[in-house]
């Protein structure tokens, strides 16, 4: 609260300034964007902001911190929103899973692409396998969670992938609803505010 009586007009007794609220640009997955996500999701917790809005633009990266940011906006205490725009590819489209039910959104003219975690291994047979068998592991892990947030049974993409060859699925806005990873095709408003209080005596 700052108190400007003196400075500004004697009709103002005070004026609350709301921190501008938060909103998160994702554009890459990897470890540096993955941390700045965790800062920026914490920061949003004391803006007095009602949502997060988390907008997705971004052709992927790296799973592993795709599931650091999932594990942020789990640990968020407001609602979060996420907002495509333009594209979100491979972890990008899962992450648009993770917004509040009813709170994914969606532009009409942008494209989401789904497809299998990929190992990017190389080394010994052994360690191939290996890192084969985390692969599994990894995309299992991430369709039951999208699976689940858009109301889906556990295998459900895992399915659908399998279905279509494990090459790249892409879906127009219209698609990426019909499955529900996306509820409404249009982009929010995202403002903030400032309130002020006079004393008319």
């Amino acid at each position: 609260m700052i108190n400007f009586l003196t400075e500004i007009s004697p009709l103002i007794k005070e004026i609350e300034l709301h921190h501008d609220p938060v909103i998160i640009t994702v554009n890459e997955f990897n470890e540096e964007t993955a941390n700045e996500f965790a800062t920026l999701m914490s920061a949003a917790q004391n803006t007095g902001q009602k949502v997060v809005p988390v907008v997705i633009d971004s052709f992927g990266g790296q799973a592993y911190s795709l599931l650091s940011m999932i594990s942020s906006i789990k640990s968020s205490k407001i609602p979060v929103a996420t907002i495509v725009k333009g594209k979100a590819m491979s972890c990008g489209a899962l992450l648009s899973s993770f917004g509040e039910d009813g709170l994914r959104f969606m532009d009409k003219d942008a494209t989401m692409m789904i497809h299998d975690v990929s190992s990017m291994a190389f080394g010994k047979v052994e360690e191939l396998k290996s890192d084969a068998r985390e692969a599994e592991r990894l995309n299992k892990k991430v369709f039951t969670m999208m699976a689940r947030n858009c109301g889906k049974p556990d295998d459900y993409f895992v399915n659908l992938i399998h279905d279509k060859g494990h090459a790249d699925w892409y879906l127009d806005a219209g698609e990426a609803k019909e499955h529900n990873i996306t509820q409404h095709l249009r982009v929010p408003s995202l403002k903030g505010k400032v309130s002020v209080s006079f004393d008319l005596e």
